[in-house]
């Protein structure tokens, strides 16, 4: 056994059902889509798993594309879990994606039944499990009938490769079509993965929250603190060594308006008020509703991760800090 993972790792996080299914989530999990790709320290993606277990976060989350290069995070998990936690295995909750490109020719990308076995069977290897304990669909493909791509994940869990099937970025009305044709199949798709933070409502909009409460499926949330500018990142506008200036592919220079900055200056002061930091009301703003499982965090370091945990133990909102939130924010 691992010395350096608590014994008391489950004495303070919440758990939360999967919608009606038997499945519990952590009400934090751990994305690893930054930061366990080959650039990253392997001695910090360890010590920041370990930090992450050791205080009851039992999900880590991944996908065939996650790097860079892609797979490398798979890979760099995979080596973690073989090493230092496989004794742990009947303890973590451990998911993977397809639906994004991964390679060349016609079969390796979006969601046809051939890419998504092929894919979950490369995720396998990489990672040297058996099995993964939910599987999602990344992203809704146009092209291929819903038919072929849910019967796909249907055969992936009646396989024992996938105990739980997922859906990622679909919207509302989409879900909804998808999760009838798993509930024929008798297929257990329990939770839905979607973007959705204080700056970035569209699974109110678009139908996915509404829908999900109604089929009675989770949702884990992703970009809970809208690429770092729910933080104190931007409150004295933009660092030079800041990810927007040396990586702009997931957070554009030109969003950092006046305005934007000034939301952010104004919802500052609601978490100091609150006597939280700004990152930490974020997430716990995301947790007021029952129907989210869990919110997906992201760290470059083990402290950000015990930053972040503080936010499963703040008090909750009152009518009125709700209020100022919407009116900074939309």
């Amino acid at each position: 056994m691992n010395e350096q993972i608590l014994e008391g790792r489950y004495n303070n996080m919440p758990y939360r059902r999967c919608g009606n299914s038997g499945l519990k989530l952590p009400a934090l999990s751990l994305g690893l889509w930054h930061n366990f790709g080959d650039t990253g320290n392997y001695e910090n993606m360890k010590q920041m798993c370990f930090t992450a277990f050791s205080h009851g976060i039992t999900h880590f989350d991944l996908a065939n594309n996650y790097g860079p290069k892609p797979g490398s995070a798979e890979i760099n998990f995979g080596r973690i879990v073989k090493n230092e936690l496989k004794d742990y295995r009947d303890e973590l909750i451990i998911s993977t994606k397809a639906g994004y490109l991964m390679w060349d020719g016609p079969y390796g990308d979006w969601g046809s039944r051939k890419y998504l076995i092929a894919s979950l069977d490369q995720s396998l290897k990489r990672m040297g499990l058996d099995y993964v304990d939910i599987f999602y669909h990344h992203r809704p493909d146009p092209e291929t009938p819903l038919e072929e791509t849910m019967g796909a994940l249907d055969r992936i869990v009646k396989s024992g490769k996938a105990l739980y099937i997922g859906l990622s970025n679909y919207d509302g009305e989409r879900m909804e079509k998808a999760a009838a044709i798993l509930e024929d199949l008798k297929c257990p798709f329990i939770i839905n993965q979607n973007r959705y933070s204080i700056f970035d409502r569209t699974i109110e909009k678009n139908g996915l929250k509404d829908s999900a409460a109604k089929t009675k499926k989770g949702i884990i949330t992703f970009s809970p603190l809208a690429q770092g500018l729910l933080t104190d990142r931007y409150l004295n506008g933009i660092p030079q060594d800041s990810r927007i200036r040396t990586d702009g592919r997931f957070l554009k220079e030109q969003l950092l308006t006046k305005e934007k900055l000034a939301q952010i200056a104004s919802l500052n002061q609601i978490a100091a008020s609150r006597g939280e930091s700004l990152a930490q009301m974020a997430l716990k703003w995301l947790l007021k509703d029952d129907v989210i499982t869990s919110v997906l965090i992201g760290a470059s370091k083990p402290s950000q991760i015990i930053d972040n945990l503080k936010a499963v133990e703040s008090a909750p909102f009152t009518g009125d800090e709700l209020k100022k939130i919407d009116e900074c924010s939309i």
